[in-house]
């Protein structure tokens, strides 16, 4: 394990620089910090969507889903280091199908809404979309490795469901897109 941190400030980013997990430092809006910052933005996120009232076995998979963001940051922020895998991403790609399965198909787009802790699951979701879209731009120019661009690409997609399910769980229900709203 690194090492502790007993002093929460040390003056050392003062200059718009930030230390990599090798020792490398860079500036603080570097792609890779943008990367990085912006899954630790998901990871709270999530922890927001916990703070409301959800089933435990939702709760359970988000919980474990924070342990793998806060590896996959570690991931980012360390060049060359390796924490998420083939495996993390199949996991969840198995509890979209686990969840997806009971839901009715979507005819038509749904708002971000839906009761609390659904609304909170879609805001979640958005912030991991954006993580994603920071970890490609990274990897225009710095190697990512693939299974870091396919896992927030399935949480995304997780996140969605979730947010479907915990919007029926609460008695809201989904709030459909009315597309039609003006020319009534």
């Amino acid at each position: 394990m690194g090492n502790r941190l007993s002093k929460i400030y040390t003056r050392t980013g003062d200059d718009g620089t930030t230390g990599l997990g090798d020792g490398t430092r860079v500036g603080k809006d570097s792609a890779r910090v943008n990367a990085y910052g912006t899954v630790d933005e998901a990871n709270s996120s999530i922890g927001v969507v916990l703070a409301a009232q959800v089933p435990d076995d939702i709760r359970a998979l988000l919980t474990t889903v924070q342990h793998q963001l806060f590896d996959l940051g570690g991931e980012l922020c360390i060049p060359g280091h390796a924490a998420i895998n083939a495996e993390d991403v199949d996991v969840l790609e198995r509890q979209l199908d686990r969840y997806n399965e009971a839901l009715p198909p979507l005819k038509d787009f749904i708002l971000p809404a839906g009761g609390e802790a659904a609304a909170r699951c879609h805001l979640a979701r958005t912030i991991v979309r954006r993580a994603e879209r920071e970890t490609v731009t990274l990897a225009r120019h710095d190697a990512v490795r693939p299974e870091a661009i396919r896992y927030l690409n399935r949480l995304s997609d997780l996140l969605f469901v979730l947010a479907r399910v915990l919007a029926r769980a609460d008695g809201q229900g989904e709030v459909l897109w009315n597309h039609e709203r003006r020319h009534a």
